[in-house]
């Protein structure tokens, strides 16, 4: 059993609070540490297990000796600080996406990992999703031949508060970062160049708080392939999450989950389910499937699926795009490591 601290017991701390005690059997939760921490808080983690102990200060957690690993879910300004004193305490980390929106702070968390024992995974849930890995496997299976073009439609179903936007990083590293990682994952190779086109077009608040809410991003991969990825920030309709590989030998793609698949014809037209609303309901599931792998990990010192290397590069891919939009033109990847 991995007795786990949880840092964080926000939106993001909770899907992972439920997730490991509904679906990860080998871990156990010891403490959930939140500077907000209030008795609505504190009720909402009992009712799931009366013996989770509570705290505002996450110190608590890296000091005790019975902790093995540490899931960061606290605002992502903490996320490398907390990587960083976690590591040097020698607890395993599972950080949530991004790690940081600074390169040379994640550079600081890849020099702490360097002769450490500690594991160290970031959390791109996607990866995990039953229909992104079908696409995934159908590709490394040779099934579709060389890749050529892929292509992301990643959309919300409604707008953040512009207040949440002007902290966040932005369109490209809050929402579209889970895109960028998920064109590595399907090309199986990094990006080499990004041009961004851009808009505001669905809230002129998020374009006042100095973001975009629409986008269409291609990609040159190192593979020779040509990604797209496309972005809205509202889909009136649900979470619309689609994915497309196409190749020499075929092509491999992925529909929306709905709660059913049941389609109604009548005199009236041919109607079916809206897309499930919003990433809890969609991607519940991956949520549990990662944190089992990073346990996994932990249990049979192997390496987890994605490390900090896979942390860092859709950052670089999300500083690109944003270099793009503000200079109207294509940008290396090689130009934000500079």
């Amino acid at each position: 059993m991995v007795n786990v601290g949880i840092i964080g017991a926000g939106r993001i701390g909770k899907v992972h609070t439920q997730g490991i005690i509904t679906g990860v059997r080998a871990a156990k939760i010891k403490t959930v540490a939140d500077p907000f921490m209030n008795e609505e808080t504190e009720a909402w983690l009992k009712s799931w297990d009366e013996n989770i102990k509570v705290t505002k200060d996450y110190k608590e957690i890296l000091a005790d000796e019975s902790i093995d690993a540490v899931i960061i879910c606290s605002s992502t300004n903490t996320h490398s600080p907390i990587s960083i004193e976690a590591i040097k305490a020698g607890k395993h980390v599972f950080c949530e996406k991004p790690i940081d929106h600074d390169v040379e702070k994640i550079k600081e968390v890849i020099e702490a990992l360097k002769d450490s024992k500690v594991k160290y995974q970031v959390g791109f849930n996607r990866r995990f999703d039953h229909n992104f890995k079908a696409v995934r496997d159908a590709v490394a299976a040779g099934k579709i031949g060389q890749p050529h073009i892929i292509k992301i439609t990643s959309r919300d179903p409604e707008p953040p508060n512009p207040a949440y936007v002007a902290v966040s990083g932005g369109m490209f590293l809050d929402m579209t970062i889970h895109d960028f990682d998920m064109v590595r994952f399907l090309a199986g190779c990094d990006a080499e160049e990004v041009y961004v086109q851009s808009a505001v077009l669905v809230d002129k608040g998020i374009g006042e708080a100095g973001d975009v809410d629409t986008a269409v991003i291609t990609l040159k991969m190192e593979n020779g392939a040509i990604a797209v990825i496309d972005n809205s920030r509202k889909a009136v309709y649900g979470y619309d999450q689609r994915a497309e590989v196409f190749g020499s030998g075929g092509m491999v793609a992925t529909k929306n989950d709905s709660l059913s698949t049941a389609v109604i014809s009548n005199e009236n037209g041919v109607t079916g389910e809206k897309p499930l609303y919003f990433f809890l309901e969609r991607y519940m599931d991956s949520f549990r499937d990662e944190m089992n792998q990073f346990i996994s990990a932990i249990e049979n010192d192997t390496d987890t699926p994605l490390g900090v290397i896979d942390g860092l590069k859709p950052v670089l891919m999300g500083l690109a795009a944003k270099k793009s939009v503000e200079e109207h033109r294509p940008v290396k990847i090689s130009e934000i490591l500079i």
